[in-house]
């Protein structure tokens, strides 16, 4: 089956005003340095040999040309043109540099998603379209998912480098901290929070997480928590803190269902605590999260049986 998607290292059959282009060591310099002093220039360094190259290149054309002009990329042989990629300590393929005015200002090695590639240049150039930030922070959110903390915090990084006040990105890293146990990293971040945006539910979400997660920190072991309402079922004190801890260990089913059998046996306990709490959880874990939807679903139940 023919495809127009061009091989790494050859010409690409619609340079798209020559967004896209192959170099030599002796046009390295008009090529990359010269042209850097007017947008960003890319260097693909890449060998026919290698199987990431192929995977990278056509998709990093992509992403270049889409980026209409604010961004330029040229691709270097380095089995034929090895002296630029020595120079720069390249000791992996594919690698990518960014040079801005004549000098290398970012870069990667290895074969990056299309998502993670927008999130790169769009640290050089800015937004590179409607729709690229919420893709970006699509992809972060798919990293979490996938157990890639790293991987998310710098796609989350990146959105916020080109728009600070971004809500979503700063909640979203809050919450990765606290994920990872740096609650005080995590508090670093909220305090990045504009206070006009101190409501706002990826903030309020942020918030909360970290409130929990201080809660939960002091509270140890929850056998000692499961055999204090063995030994008396009305310690609604002892479920309730085992629920902050339930919580704090992912167990968020078995923390809705603590802080539920509270407000079963005795809802005005502690001031509606219980409620107050089921609803600092909805809060932290988003309004979209499935447990939140079962949980408010189950509380109304209850409460208006």
């Amino acid at each position: 089956m023919l495809t127009d998607t061009p091989s790494p290292g050859m010409p690409s059959k619609n340079p798209a005003n020559d967004l896209v282009k192959d170099t030599t060591t002796a046009d390295f310099r008009q090529d990359v340095m010269a042209e850097s002093m007017n947008q960003p220039v890319l260097v693909d360094f890449w060998a026919p040999w290698c199987g990431p190259c192929k995977q990278l290149t056509p998709v990093l054309e992509k992403v270049v040309k889409a980026a209409g002009g604010k961004v330029k990329l040229v691709k270097m042989n380095i089995d034929e043109h090895p002296q630029i990629a020595g120079q720069l300590g390249v000791q992996s393929i594919p690698a990518v540099f960014a040079f801005q005015r004549g000098q290398p200002v970012d870069g990667f090695m290895g074969a990056l998603p299309e998502s993670q590639l927008k999130a790169f240049i769009e640290r050089l150039v800015g937004p590179l379209g409607p729709g690229a930030t919420e893709e970006i922070l699509a992809e972060a959110d798919q990293l979490v998912t996938a157990g890639d903390m790293a991987g998310a915090a710098e796609l989350y990084a990146a959105v916020l480098a080109q728009e600070p006040e971004n809500s979503v990105a700063l909640g979203a890293l809050v919450k990765l901290h606290v994920e990872v146990g740096d609650i005080e990293g995590a508090k670093r971040f909220l305090d990045m929070a504009p206070a006009n945006k101190a409501n706002d539910p990826a903030i309020a979400g942020a918030r909360a997480a970290v409130e929990l997660a201080e809660q939960a920190g002091s509270l140890g072991d929850t056998a000692e928590l499961h055999r204090k309402i063995e030994t008396d079922p009305l310690d609604h004190q002892a479920r309730f803190d085992l629920a902050i801890a339930l919580n704090a260990l992912g167990k968020r089913e078995e923390a809705v269902n603590s802080l539920l059998e509270i407000v079963r046996r005795d809802r005005n306990w502690n001031d509606d605590g219980a409620r107050k709490q089921l609803v600092q959880f909805f809060e932290a874990w988003g309004p979209m999260d499935e447990m939140t939807i079962a949980g408010r679903r189950r509380l109304s139940s209850l409460l208006f049986a």
